[in-house]
């Protein structure tokens, strides 16, 4: 087409769809994230519900697919890929939301609805068990007709064992919705399909935005678990884990302490006790308590727990870190330096 004949064309355009072509810009430039839905099927007051459901999140924009063609080619902002999701009954929808929040949204609104004779199931269409609250007459053969394991017993209408009566992707009869709308089974969901949605220069498609939030949620905690554990292990210092290092120091200096025998003012207690230990187990094997100090007399040896602490803090001290209990000391003086040096990496 000549440029002549381009601008004669763009001159004939009728000055309403030109003003229509411009709305449809401004609602696209007015969102973070712009997509297309399919509504095709949505019954127009269930259409004007679903509108006021999104109010405050997200805005649902209607028009002719040729104007909105046009609006999205002429906006030129990579909205121009949204092109190809053009197409039967959609409309733009607008949010500032992530793209991953707007389709959690769509899909948490559908509604279950009944499924018209002509239309394809979406899904495999199941009568369940149970008793039908239908009267004896003339339905129990229109079940059975469709495929249901329908009786009558104990004076009603009962279908006696789940009855699959279409599969996915087969088309639904008239006799079979009629017996749908009759039992009150509606089989489809009916809501805004996402077909696409363009954001911050990226194009997502439902398959990429449909993600499990709870196991991802469980994926990041437990990255982040692994990643502090690394920096516990590696001694790198942060914010996150300065506190659980400076925990860590403490119980091992505290245990170099005790096994060297350091008369430092926080290990001191500590000496004492391991001594007065020692001189128990000593003294209760002594067999002629004449021999022994008055004080010492009739004294039991420590409990063995007591002993078996005392050999292993003889022996893995060197090269075991400190157990919880001495981590957890409450010190004073441990807890201040500690808060003091967090204050540093924070």
């Amino acid at each position: 087409m000549s440029e002549s004949e381009s601008v004669r064309k763009t001159e004939h355009v009728p000055e309403w769809k030109q003003a229509e072509v411009q709305k449809l810009q401004q609602f696209l430039g007015e969102y973070d994230s712009v997509g297309i839905v399919d509504v095709t099927g949505i019954p127009s007051r269930q259409l004007q519900d679903m509108r006021r459901g999104l109010h405050g999140q997200a805005e649902l924009r209607m028009s002719r697919n040729t104007l909105m063609e046009r609006a999205v080619d002429e906006v030129d902002e990579g909205l121009e890929d949204l092109t190809e999701y053009i197409g039967g009954q959609v409309g733009f929808i607008g949010t500032n939301d992530n793209p991953f929040g707007l389709y959690r949204q769509l899909e948490e609104s559908k509604t279950a609805a009944p499924i018209n004779a002509g239309e394809v199931a979406p899904n495999d269409i199941v009568i369940p068990e149970g008793d039908t609250g239908v009267d004896p007459g003339p339905f129990v053969g229109e079940l059975q007709q469709v495929g249901a394991d329908a009786r009558i017993q104990e004076g009603s209408i009962q279908v006696l064992s789940d009855s699959t009566v279409l599969e996915q992707g087969e088309v639904v009869s008239a006799d079979l919705a009629n017996v749908l709308g009759e039992l009150g089974i509606e089989p489809k969901e009916v809501g805004l399909d996402l077909r696409a949605v363009f954001s911050e220069g990226v194009l997502f498609e439902p398959e990429e935005l449909a993600i499990d939030v709870d196991e991802y949620r469980a994926d990041v905690e437990s990255a982040a678990a692994a990643a502090r554990n690394l920096s516990v292990n590696a001694a790198y210092p942060t914010d996150r884990t300065v506190s659980a290092l400076l925990a860590k120091a403490t119980g091992e200096a505290k245990s170099v302490g005790l096994f060297a025998e350091i008369e430092s003012p926080d290990v001191v207690p500590d000496l004492v006790a391991k001594a007065d230990a020692q001189l128990r187990a000593l003294a209760a094997q002594v067999d002629d308590e004449e021999a022994l100090p008055e004080e010492l007399r009739g004294v039991e040896a420590p409990a063995e727990p007591a002993a078996e602490e005392e050999s292993t803090d003889e022996e893995e001290t060197e090269t075991e870190a400190p157990d919880d209990d001495d981590e957890d000391e409450d010190d004073e003086d441990d807890d201040g330096g500690a808060e003091g040096l967090g204050a540093m990496f924070g």
